[in-house]
């Protein structure tokens, strides 16, 4: 079998296709996430904490006054970017805090579907009513003391 051969059949599987799929989709989340995040969540976090926009807190580690993140590494100076690291551990966390809520949903999901109850069975005739057994255990009791 060639290279080529091998290179078909790995693609002809369903797994590679559904890595395609599901990078796809990835790609397109994160917009959604980082949106999320930057538009939403770090304002009111912002609000929480004061107004400290997180991204635009660092040390400058040489020579020169910045007022803020951009300027100072648009003029070349060497910073310690400590709010830009704090960012991203935030929108760390909350990108796996939604997936986390996306595969728990999709599991539910899945889990209900193979779990379905099967069809009903045709209903099985009612027993006698526990009226009609004392009834009949009278009768019987009559008809043995005759």
């Amino acid at each position: 079998m060639s290279i080529l051969d091998e290179f078909r059949s790995f693609i002809a599987k369903g797994n590679v296709m559904d890595m395609a799929v599901g990078i796809i989709i990835g790609a397109a989340f994160t917009g959604i996430v980082s949106s999320l995040v930057a538009d939403l969540i770090n304002p009111v976090i912002g609000l929480i904490t004061g107004g400290i926009d997180f991204s635009n807190l660092f040390v400058n580690l040489g020579d020169g006054d910045y007022t803020s993140l951009a300027a100072a590494r648009e003029a070349g100076a060497p910073v310690f970017a400590y709010g830009a690291f704090i960012t991203a551990v935030i929108n760390f966390l909350i990108i796996a805090w939604v997936v986390f809520l996306l595969v728990k949903m999709v599991n539910r999901v899945k889990e209900t579907a193979l779990h379905k109850s099967p069809p009903a069975a045709e209903a099985e005739p009612a027993g006698p009513t526990q009226e009609q057994l004392l009834a009949e255990i009278r009768d019987l009791l009559k008809k043995a003391s005759a």
